[in-house]
């Protein structure tokens, strides 16, 4: 073969793999690796798969960032790598332990008989994600409007690369609230281990995506489900323009509440991204999880300016504002 057949054949092969990444990515993720989770915990699989399918997913995702990436600048680290690792294990673990303890939970719950484990198994799942995905939601939602919630998620709004593993980004007491506000509904109603496992792989995946790097396409289902296009856009340094796209599984609660924001003319920068008034916020992971319990946790307004700077962006703590995108 000839150096130019050749190399044509190497351009030809690489496109093929970018279209393939570029169309597929989700789809194995929504599909592949929950459905896999799916099949294992309905055929009564010990809920060590999780540790299998995670790390699976987590591989899956850093290979898309780097086959198609958005912004090639942010598969490069910035001296954070180290504190999102340590971010995703202990929020991660958490969720882990969370999921370990439901038997006990069960043991003490009164209304354990009410749910219809009679479905189909998959149906299950679902439900469990609808309901969850309105109660983490909504939770997100009053963080960036009850100030002594917000101390807590602004951690998750510090990032100033827009990657996977932003999603597991986050104190550990919020995401603690949040996965309470999306589950205890389901443990009161009885919600089993096994759809509890797949639920927790299915949360974890859902955040790879919605904060993934990669240029993917998911055409008119960008309205719909809650992946990186639209939630790129909640993660605009000012307030106001930032408090947008809430949902973690879909965005039927933000068509809802008024809160849906799509353009699809932005373009994202770093420059676009973090918090307009706290941008010095701690970057190392100790610190950040002292943040919310020192004074300067909060955004505050500055004088002669409405609003309170703490939802989102801080846009009243800096005076700086920028266009509805609505």
């Amino acid at each position: 073969m000839s150096v130019p057949v050749f190399t044509a054949f190497a351009v030809t092969a690489r496109a093929a793999v970018r279209g393939a990444v570029r169309y597929g990515y989700v789809p194995l993720m929504l599909l592949g690796v929950n459905g896999a989770a799916v099949a294992l915990a309905s055929a009564g699989a010990a809920e060590l798969w999780l540790f299998v399918l995670l790390p699976a997913a987590v591989g899956v995702s850093f290979c898309a960032e780097r086959i198609v990436p958005y912004e090639t600048g942010w598969n490069t680290s910035r001296g954070d790598a180290g504190r999102d690792v340590a971010h995703g294990l202990v929020n991660e673990s958490l969720i882990l332990v969370g999921v370990a303890v439901i038997p006990l939970l069960a043991a003490v719950v009164p209304a354990a008989g009410l749910w219809p484990g009679g479905w189909p198994f998959v149906v299950q799942v679902l439900l469990a994600v609808v309901v969850a995905d309105a109660g983490i939601t909504l939770f997100h939602y009053g963080s960036h409007k009850v100030g002594a919630l917000w101390r807590f998620h602004a951690v998750h709004h510090s990032v100033t690369r827009f990657y996977g593993l932003n999603g597991l980004m986050k104190h550990p007491v919020h995401q603690t609230m949040e996965m309470a506000a999306g589950v205890v509904p389901l443990l009161l109603i009885g919600l089993p281990v096994r759809v509890a496992s797949v639920l927790a792989l299915a949360v974890a995946v859902q955040l790879l995506l919605q904060h993934s790097n990669a240029d993917y396409r998911v055409g008119p289902l960008r309205y719909v489900l809650a992946l990186n296009e639209g939630h790129r856009f909640h993660h605009l340094k000012w307030a106001g323009v930032g408090d947008v796209n809430f949902g973690l599984f879909t965005l039927v609660w933000d068509h809802l509440l008024g809160t849906y924001s799509y353009d699809p003319g932005r373009r994202f920068t770093s420059e676009l991204l973090g918090m307009a008034a706290k941008p010095h916020y701690p970057s190392a992971y100790l610190a950040q999880l002292a943040e919310p319990f020192r004074a300067s946790g909060a955004c505050h307004a500055a004088p002669g300016q409405g609003g309170t700077g703490q939802a989102g962006t801080g846009q009243a703590g800096t005076g700086r504002r920028a266009p509805a995108l609505h």
